[in-house]
């Protein structure tokens, strides 16, 4: 029996998937409406696939570190992400990070369940328009300078674009302030800059077009979910 975790803030989300996956015959599905409610129930449920979004609460950079932090103890159980963004480069860096599938919620209950079956069978998916997307940004060559960017540089930076100071910086993200000056030394040598004035300035044109919500909303301070997480 196929069982399932689904997280996601959203409770018209929660019981829309619900419904979809019972259609399906899936009856064995635990929902978990925040971070740490769906690693507790990771945790206890072992799911076979796990479906997120990505945007729970605080924003995209939140449920990227998800998948990257989930990783790190289990390199196996699929994950599919169901959200809303388009944007090709949140898809890539998902992918990159773990997932296994990314689909748009706007995506059909048949093809929800296809992506879940692939996915569940070890096979990779992706939504027909973040497929071409993907594809035509990589033909092109990547635009936004942040794409050559870590997870942790991405958080970094938007906190630096907050005006927040090294050691405030390492405190939110639970890192050392040299953890931090290292970062930062690499997120200049990366984007060929030399001043703090001008990393504010990159990621205040650019971090909006990859986490897809203004800068300031705290959107990447990562869940706090124990030494264990």
């Amino acid at each position: 029996m196929t069982k399932i975790l689904v997280i996601d803030d959203h409770p018209i989300v929660l019981q829309g998937c619900r419904r979809v996956l019972e259609d399906a015959g899936i009856v064995d599905i635990t929902l978990a409406s925040n971070l740490i409610e769906g690693f507790r129930a990771y945790r206890q449920e072992t799911p076979d696939v796990i479906i997120i979004d990505l945007a729970i609460k605080k924003g995209i950079l939140v449920g990227l570190t998800f998948i990257r932090r989930l990783r790190v103890h289990d390199k196996h159980t699929p994950i599919l992400v169901l959200t809303m963004h388009e944007d090709p480069m949140i898809a890539s860096q998902s992918l990159r990070l773990g997932a296994n599938g990314y689909i748009l919620k706007d995506t059909s209950s048949v093809d929800i369940v296809k992506a879940l079956q692939a996915v569940r069978q070890g096979k990779p998916f992706l939504s027909h328009a973040i497929a071409s997307a993907i594809a035509v940004m990589e033909t092109k060559g990547r635009t936004n300078p942040l794409s050559v960017m870590t997870l942790r540089e991405l958080q970094t930076l938007e906190l630096i674009a907050q005006g927040k100071q090294y050691t405030a910086i390492a405190e939110e993200l639970n890192v050392s302030y040299k953890t931090i000056a290292n970062t930062c030394s690499q997120i200049k040598a990366k984007l060929g800059v030399k001043s703090l004035p001008e990393l504010m300035r990159i990621a205040i044109d650019h971090l909006p077009e990859m986490a897809g919500q203004r800068l300031g909303d705290r959107s990447v301070a990562a869940p706090k979910i124990g030494k264990n997480w």
